[in-house]
């Protein structure tokens, strides 16, 4: 079954009976609250979990680029027997622990014979043990391939946890959008159905008034087409208000992947205007924000941070390669004295002449470095910009809530002083009409105006990218 259609109150939503200014819901309708359906989404929403993921695989790289560091134990044996003759038998086996400067501590053994045996690799009777120390003096003693290997994987740990914060916000602001746009296509099918009923209640009122004789018969006519046009206002807000509800139900999910098809006794939360702010955590529109601490911020430092770990291991490619070895080498044999003059060395070296390969990706690192932190400091600009833009924007919408609000109640003043002068004979239908056509297209304004607001207040929180 694709999805899967609840009530939900059976999931153990809170849900309101009551409205929070205090006016009563049908007992048939059931409020899902927004922040309620945030928290669907942030749970449930397989882009979040996807988003989650993305840590994930950062640490599970983390490990790898630990494993660079694990001990090793090694063995090495070859044994040769022909006709009748052990040509050799060689046994090498080591135990090597790589540090973090590029030092390795190294002990083995070694036990071969033969008659055939290289003299280099003759060893006593009982093997021989050895115990000894790799030191690169050039490069690899301060920064080597593990060792970015390992830094670049506890970098990419931050960076993918600043980028799911910013997957998390963009699914969070499109579930809002959605959110809102269903409130909205909701409201203005109760206002068509409202004014439906009264245009055809006017239309029943004028037929009575018309076979007394008290009105024309054109005014039948008019009447008509006021409820026409009425219930086709209203037949088209139904189809917006469905299609809202099809799109709102791709972000509602529960456990195990079930995705969720809105029930139709489901209802937006009334007090919106009154929550919103409090629910995506942007009460306080006064208040300084940090970018230190934002992700797209934290994912742009990181990059660099990236970039300043691969130049280093690309300066550190213009050093000489020297490696040098010692081991001390004893006889497994408490019968026989060691001594401290046996030892092996070794030294390796290594040196391009004119290193314009190294010092070409030297130069692009740096390129790249000063490329990545110029967009970081754009951002950063264009993020406060945007951030103070739409404080602003908020500000003003608010205001403009307010004068619309009272540009209703004046609307709907003048409405009901036409009907009184109508019912007293001294009006006409088509100023009725005309009066209510004002109404609705200011009503259609303040709910739109209201759907700004909240898509304002969603985009200041997408801007400020704090989910928690």
């Amino acid at each position: 079954m694709k999805y899967l259609i609840v009530i939900l109150s059976l999931l153990g939503v809170t849900i309101y009976g009551q409205t929070n200014n205090g006016e009563q819901l049908p007992l048939h309708l059931k409020e899902m609250s927004y922040n309620e359906y945030l928290g669907f989404v942030k749970k449930y929403h397989p882009l979040v979990k996807n988003a989650n993921l993305e840590i994930s695989k950062a640490q599970a790289n983390l490990m790898m680029a630990r494993g660079g560091f694990d001990p090793k134990l090694e063995l090495d044996y070859n044994k040769k027997q022909f006709q009748g003759t052990e040509y050799y038998s060689i046994l090498n086996s080591s135990f090597k622990i790589p540090t973090w400067y590029g030092i390795d501590i190294k002990a083995g053994f070694e036990d071969n014979e033969g008659y055939y045996l290289n003299p280099q690799n003759k060893t006593p009777a009982n093997g021989l043990a050895s115990l000894g120390i790799s030191v690169p003096i050039g490069q690899g003693l301060l920064i080597n391939q593990r060792m970015a290997d390992l830094q670049k994987a506890k970098i990419q740990v931050k960076l993918s946890q600043a980028e799911q914060k910013l997957q998390a916000i963009a699914v969070l602001y499109d579930a809002s959008v959605a959110y809102f746009n269903w409130k909205k296509n909701y409201e203005e099918n109760l206002l068509y159905e409202s004014y439906t009923v009264n245009a055809q209640k006017r239309y029943e009122g004028i037929e009575i008034l018309i076979k007394q004789g008290d009105k024309p018969a054109i005014d039948s006519i008019e009447a008509g087409i006021v409820v026409k046009n009425r219930l086709l206002a209203l037949e088209d807000s139904k189809l917006k208000l469905s299609k809202a509800k099809l799109e709102l139900s791709n972000f509602l999910w529960i456990e195990n992947n079930i995705p969720l098809e809105l029930a139709e006794a489901i209802v937006p939360e009334k007090s919106l205007g009154k929550t919103i702010q409090e629910t995506l955590n942007i009460n306080d529109l006064n208040q300084e924000f940090s970018l230190a601490s934002h992700p797209k911020i934290e994912a742009l430092q990181s990059k660099i941070d990236l970039l300043t770990v691969e130049k280093k291991l690309k300066g550190n490619m213009l050093l000489p390669k020297i490696d040098l070895g010692y081991s001390y080498l004893a006889q497994p044999n408490p019968n026989i004295p060691n001594n401290s003059d046996n030892y092996k060395v070794g030294i390796d070296f290594y040196f391009p002449l004119f290193l314009r390969k190294e010092r070409g990706s030297l130069k692009l690192a740096q390129y790249k470095i000063q490329e990545s932190e110029f967009t970081r400091d754009l951002e950063k600009v264009q993020l406060t910009n945007k951030i103070n833009a739409q404080k602003i924007e908020i500000q003003s919408l608010s205001k403009q809530q307010k004068l619309i609000s009272k540009l209703v109640m004046d609307y709907e003043t003048m409405l009901k002083s036409e009907e009184r002068l109508f019912n007293l004979g001294e009006s006409s239908l088509f100023l009725i009409n005309t009066r209510e056509n004002s109404l609705v297209s200011a009503r259609l304004s303040q709910i739109a105006l209201e759907n700004r607001f909240y898509t304002s207040n969603s985009e200041l929180y997408k801007i400020m990218a704090n989910p928690n």
